[in-house]
């Protein structure tokens, strides 16, 4: 019996992080590895990279060096504060992640990927059709065989449909907005809705966020989702729970959004971010039988293998866990099935208990493991630490912000199985904090920690009095 030939060993369909990633690491294997994505409107990177991750972090450092001037009065800085200019960000934002684009792509062809610039969908089950532009602008058409496939096309925002959709933006609009919205209506309670909520009102814009929900952020610990709401209401969001969007029309003073209840609100612009969905649009997958959820999620497996053997998903397509990191993990399972693990390392696996996430509202959030009622639902009787104190910079700053620390431990083993904080660089400070959880690190260890004085993340280790079991 022949043995079938194939023009690639893996073609990858997604050039987002975790694409990107499995191309390359399956090329250093010594596959033959193509990847196919659309870069006339972003570029290499995915969503992380381009309209997600990397721009939104950078535009809460401008958002913060507003209230930073303010609080610097409190420690001998005189004078008023520069003014800000939005077209700067925008064109150094834009600089960097043309930069970052480029990086990308040298990482891809230097270790020896053909990269397509094409849309790409399944064309049999090894099969792959690419729609391209010829050098004259005319549609073009290219079809390639590849012994296993990779979709990592990731998830694309949702919005509603409802009177006046036409009107709204999403995320990946809000970046490049223009003029700047001296008046923005948020929609949403997820992380980006609230992340995006503080960034704006940071940045001098008046912030009224609008959630269906009794509170944001569902799925965070309760205390934590209560306490940084406060805070940004605090910080000046206009924050309405309870509230939907009945419609938005365009009238010559703005964009006008009446709400659920009859208040009726007068906006800028209007975000939308209700929410994102598998990006799976046109991809043929019905078509060779992929199997695909209420969503249009691909279906895999434990080893990210589709219900077709050789075709493979990971990332956000999936709707799973959408993190870039996980994706990232989950390319190196995928690679290390296919093409075996790197020279002397074992296979890769991933697990997903105790993932550490951050969100970078004003003040941020971090967090790995349990939320309380999780880990009371798990493991049955847990013990609760807590910690709610003024930061030390704010002392002087004049800021009223303040943080929240908290552990939720399994009594019977006494395991760390929650850890959980809402203030200044929350993320930075979780991610250590991860490795120790992830190793099993027992409530005694972080007791029998020395902390760094003076910091907020020593309050992990000193907090010895339960505030409840």
């Amino acid at each position: 019996m022949t043995t079938p030939t194939f023009d690639f060993d893996l073609f990858v369909i997604g050039g987002g992080s975790g694409g990107v990633r499995a191309a390359r690491m399956a090329a250093q294997r010594g596959a033959r590895v193509a990847l196919a994505e659309v870069l006339g409107t972003d570029g290499l990177g995915g969503t992380c990279v381009n309209v997600g991750c990397i721009p939104k972090k950078l535009y809460s450092y401008a958002a913060h060096y507003g209230e930073s001037f303010e609080e610097s009065h409190g420690f001998g800085w005189e004078g008023e504060k520069p003014t800000f200019n939005w077209a700067t960000l925008r064109k150094n934002r834009a600089q960097e992640i043309t930069r970052l684009n480029g990086v990308y792509g040298n990482l891809l062809r230097g270790s020896g990927v053909t990269v397509f610039d094409a849309f790409a969908r399944l064309n049999g089950a090894h099969g792959v059709a690419l729609a391209t532009l010829n050098a004259d602008g005319s549609p073009g058409h290219q079809e390639f065989t590849a012994k296993h496939i990779l979709i990592a096309t990731g998830g694309t925002p949702h919005v509603p449909h409802f009177t006046g959709r036409e009107h709204v933006i999403t995320s990946n609009e809000i970046f490049d907005v223009e003029p700047f919205p001296q008046r923005l209506v948020i929609v949403g309670g997820g992380y980006i809705a609230c992340e995006f909520a503080s960034i704006f009102n940071g940045l001098g814009a008046k912030v009224t966020q609008l959630y269906r929900g009794e509170q944001v952020l569902r799925g965070f610990d309760d205390e934590i989702r209560h306490f940084v709401a406060g805070e940004m209401v605090k910080a000046g969001v206009d924050l309405r729970l309870n509230a939907g969007v009945v419609d938005v029309r365009k009238t010559a003073d703005g964009l006008r959004v009446e709400c659920e209840g009859g208040a009726v609100l007068m906006a800028d612009a209007v975000l939308y971010a209700t929410g994102r969905v598998p990006n799976v649009k046109d991809m043929g997958l019905e078509a060779v039988g992929v199997v695909q959820g209420a969503q249009g999620e691909v279906v895999v497996n434990a080893h990210y293998q589709t219900n077709v053997p050789n075709v493979y998903a990971i990332g956000d397509v999936t709707n799973r866990v959408q993190l870039t990191p996980v994706a990232l993990g989950e390319a190196m399972v995928v690679v290390d099935r296919l093409f075996g693990p790197a020279t002397g390392k074992a296979a890769r696996s991933m697990g997903y208990e105790f993932i550490p996430t951050a969100v970078f509202t004003h003040p941020s959030i971090g967090t790995v493991g349990y939320s309380e009622a999780a880990a009371r639902g798990k493991f049955g009787a847990v013990t609760v630490f807590r910690s709610e104190f003024k930061a030390l910079r704010h002392t002087l700053s004049g800021s009223t912000e303040r943080t929240l620390m908290k552990l939720v431990v399994e009594t019977a083993s006494d395991r760390v199985v929650g850890l959980h904080m809402v203030g200044a660089e929350a993320g930075e400070i979780v991610q250590g904090f991860a490795v120790a959880m992830k190793a099993g690190a027992t409530k005694a260890v972080f007791d029998s920690t020395i902390g760094i004085h003076p910091t907020a993340a020593e309050e992990f280790v000193t907090m010895r009095e339960p505030v409840k079991a």
